[in-house]
């Protein structure tokens, strides 16, 4: 294949016009709300893992905190839906995109930052110090406690993106050789094809398992500051 090892992860357009926007609103229309009194099937799972994953997430959380439970559960479902979409041929993933990942990961660690300091001051401020700390290690512990602080959604974006892009370009590759091998030696072409398909199943299980850990730390920051 001729193809740009990383086509995939440019951002596409329409006419010269970036249709991110477009692409970001897509997973939405996968998670219709209904008015019946009896859903179909999909509806009734669908409602199932959200009620499961809600449940599960919020069983730590203060008052405050599980007032943050549609935002959490939102969280979830579009990294997830993105992800997973972003596997389908010809397509763009939006969480290929460290920008993308820290436009998420900061406001999120910021609110809960926020609230740490507005309704946990104290508590908020004695993890910069540690209890029992020598005094002349104390100015030391206090920078790097802060640094650690600002690295949180750093680590949370790259996180994600590292693990995005690695399994695209791990499929990618893998995909190129077995369409070269095709013309030289059909059964190592065929063995290629067998791990690639393995590989795209186990792409799919780190689509969700990425959007659950994200949103897992996510819910974590907000357990340590409500």
């Amino acid at each position: 294949m001729n193809e740009n090892l990383f086509a995939s992860f440019t951002t596409p357009t329409m006419m010269g016009l970036p249709i991110v926007i477009l692409i970001v609103l897509f997973p939405s229309i996968l998670f219709p709300s209904t008015t019946r009194l009896i859903n179909n099937r999909l509806m009734i799972l669908q409602q199932w893992l959200v009620r499961m994953i809600t449940k599960q997430m919020m069983a730590i959380h203060s008052e405050k905190g599980k007032t943050w439970a549609l935002m959490l559960i939102s969280l979830i479902m579009f990294i997830g839906s993105t992800n997973l979409l972003g596997l389908l041929p010809h397509s763009f993933t939006p969480t290929t995109q460290l920008s993308t990942n820290l436009g998420m990961a900061i406001p999120l660690w910021a609110g809960t930052v926020i609230l740490g300091f507005r309704y946990k001051t104290k508590a908020s401020l004695a993890h910069f110090l540690p209890q029992g700390t020598p005094l002349p290690l104390i100015p030391m512990l206090v920078i790097i406690e802060t640094i650690s602080l600002f690295i949180q959604p750093m680590a949370l974006a790259v996180r994600l993106t590292a693990n995005i892009t690695a399994g695209h370009l791990l499929i990618h590759l893998i995909g190129s050789a077995t369409l070269a091998l095709m013309n030289i030696s059909m059964t190592t072409a065929t063995v290629t094809f067998i791990i690639l398909v393995l590989l795209t199943v186990l792409e799919f299980a780190v689509a969700l398992i990425q959007a659950y850990v994200f949103t897992l730390l996510v819910s974590l920051y907000l357990h340590d500051n409500t």
